[in-house]
């Protein structure tokens, strides 16, 4: 059996992080299992759904590196009407579902009435049954279509997060599964799907678990063998709060590039909203699918930690490549106003820097002064710039200007002498000296920085 797992985001709104979490475990369940991730766009509501919203999913799912296998052949459920009245009929001729021609005023005395009772919403009038003698059918009214629902006994299945759960039929409503306008529902287009597409394992938010017992019943009627299912746990805000757009809280996943994130560091900490292996917080997607198991999700919920994620990035930052990092960092110097130079290289600035950020911005910002040279802040010139410091600074000008070798190793073989000879202590020369050459007081080790930017370059910012 090949394994095939799904993600079926609805395109009413952007990708958030709940969405790439559920995405990213059926994705590495499927990698595990050397089997298919495909993509459903489950647009239905034609009201809220939108091209703009698919595109976003899409221009997530890509930058996160979510790759599906069903590329070049995504499924959208708006495409798929002719299947779903096709399944519509048989489930009719099957009597396996009815024609229901309630009205919304008898619809809400029902719901008034169960909610009295604590029974299920529909009284199932129009329900066919032996012996029983249907109302008569009411001339201004369209038909919705319902599903027949068992009534004794229960729905059970063992989620592969959850354990086992057991949902008693009489629960349970006679769902529609088709409105008046003919437009299949949600749960019915879930059905058709799963088993058109050959899904094994339904691997989704926690928030489906009361969906599932109605679309196990749907399958059992159409006499197909049944998906696995996983329910994934929420993701809570940081104050422990379920995720909300009245809250701030969601945001699109690719607004997390532009707050400096890396992709792979997105994923590897979403991997460990509510996922464990031992006490590993920094791998690779390639490890992430070597230990991940459905097994070790935990079913209770996680907690955003912004702080988490901004660590986690800063050691995927240390971990990628210099010549990757730069052609991330390249634009971002751009938008700052600053060219970027032959020299120095902006690899070898990200090697010397790199380790001093948690994000791409405030990477950005550390490699600034080695192009151009920033405004000291007046805190700074008060703590580390006095009477002496110009005159201090040209004469050391002249002991760099004298060096035959510019590396680090030369440039910090002046400074104790320089000292001795001045009757200074270091932070008396190296804080003014990263003000005259940098801008800041806050830098990598002021001889690396200097050999990096140039004698030249070096000599002309202290002298002016």
């Amino acid at each position: 059996m090949t394994i095939r797992t799904r993600f079926a985001p609805s395109p009413t709104g952007y990708l958030h992080i709940g969405g790439v979490r559920t995405a990213l475990f059926s994705w590495a369940f499927a990698r595990k299992h050397k089997g298919e991730f495909l993509l459903r766009i489950e647009d239905t509501d034609l009201e809220r759904s939108t091209a703009e919203s698919v595109n976003i999913i899409l221009d997530g799912m890509r930058w996160v590196g979510l790759d599906y296998d069903n590329a070049d052949n995504v499924i959208y459920q708006t495409r798929r009407f002719e299947r779903y009245k096709e399944v519509l009929n048989e489930l009719l001729q099957q009597g396996q579902a009815y024609h229901c021609y309630c009205s919304k005023e008898e619809l809400e005395a029902m719901r008034e009435q169960a909610e009295k009772n604590g029974t299920a919403t529909y009284d199932r009038r129009w329900r066919p049954e032996s012996g029983k003698t249907l109302p008569p059918i009411p001339a201004d009214v369209e038909p919705v279509i319902r599903f027949k629902t068992p009534i004794e006994g229960t729905t059970t299945w063992y989620d592969l997060v959850k354990g086992e759960i057991s949902i008693p039929n009489s629960a349970l409503d006679d769902l529609i599964i088709a409105r008046a306008d003919g437009t299949p529902t949600y749960n019915f287009c879930v059905v058709v799907d799963d088993y058109d597409m050959g899904v094994t394992h339904v691997i989704r938010g926690d928030d489906h678990v009361n969906n599932t017992p109605k679309q196990i019943n749907i399958l059992k009627a159409m006499g197909t063998k049944l998906p696995e299912y996983a329910h994934l746990p929420m993701i809570l805000n940081e104050q422990g709060k379920k995720i909300s757009k009245r809250s701030g809280d969601t945001v699109a996943i690719t607004d997390f590039g532009q707050m400096g994130i890396l992709p792979h560091a997105m994923l590897n900490y979403l991997a460990r909203l509510g996922w464990a292996h031992g006490d590993d917080e920094f791998f690779t997607m390639k490890q992430f699918i070597e230990w991940f198991d459905l097994k070790d999700v935990s079913p209770s919920p996680s907690r955003m930690d912004m702080k988490k994620l901004y660590w986690i990035n800063g050691e995927h930052i240390k971990a990628t490549p210099d010549n990757e990092l730069a052609e991330l960092i390249r634009p971002r110097l751009a938008v700052r106003g600053v060219e970027e130079t032959e020299k120095p290289l902006l690899e070898d600035v990200l090697d010397l820097v790199k380790d001093r950020a948690q994000d791409l911005n405030t990477l950005a910002d550390e490699c600034i002064y080695f192009y151009q040279k920033g405004t000291p802040s007046e805190a700074d010139m008060q703590k580390h710039w006095d009477e002496d410091t110009q005159a201090r600074m040209l004469r050391f000008a002249d002991k760099l200007e004298a060096l035959s070798d510019w590396n680090p190793e030369a440039i910090h073989d002046l400074f104790k002498p320089f000292c001795e000879e001045e009757g200074i202590k270091m932070g008396k020369l190296g804080m003014p000296l990263r003000l005259a050459v940098c801008g800041t007081a806050k830098t990598p080790s002021i001889d690396a920085v200097l050999a990096l930017i140039g004698k030249e370059e070096v000599l002309n910012r202290i002298r002016n």
